[in-house]
């Protein structure tokens, strides 16, 4: 099981920005793939942005254009950089790694989230 633990959750105005990071306790499998996942209360956790072991980005329609995901090999980190953030993406935000990162399915490791709060 590999641990995910996450930070520079915290509370920003529309139309600000916050990075994301997610540090991993080891290497993972070569076939594994990375990403964000977020949840409102109430409601089903979504995925927000991945990135297969090729390098593939995907971003969910929401926040294409708005959030860059990216990871550096060395240091075991992922990163999300969240950009023009709306009230709407206020969630607690998972930093996941599976074998299948577009559904909730396919995640084997979960982070403790992060909590991202954007006031109008």
């Amino acid at each position: 099981q590999v641990h995910l633990t996450e930070s520079g959750g915290g509370s920003v105005q529309s139309g600000g920005s916050l990075r994301l990071s997610c540090e991993r306790s080891e290497y993972t499998d070569s076939n594994y793939c990375l990403g964000w996942f977020r949840q409102v209360p109430g409601k089903a956790r979504e995925r927000v942005a991945s990135i297969d072991s090729d390098g593939t980005t995907t971003y969910a329609d929401s926040v294409q254009g708005r959030f860059t995901i990216s990871e550096d090999k060395a240091k075991r980190t992922l990163y999300l950089q969240m950009d023009t953030l709306k009230p709407e993406d206020t969630a607690l935000y998972y930093c996941v790694a599976g074998w299948v990162c577009s559904v909730v399915e396919g995640i084997s490791d979960w982070g403790q989230g992060t909590q991202v709060t954007v006031s109008a």
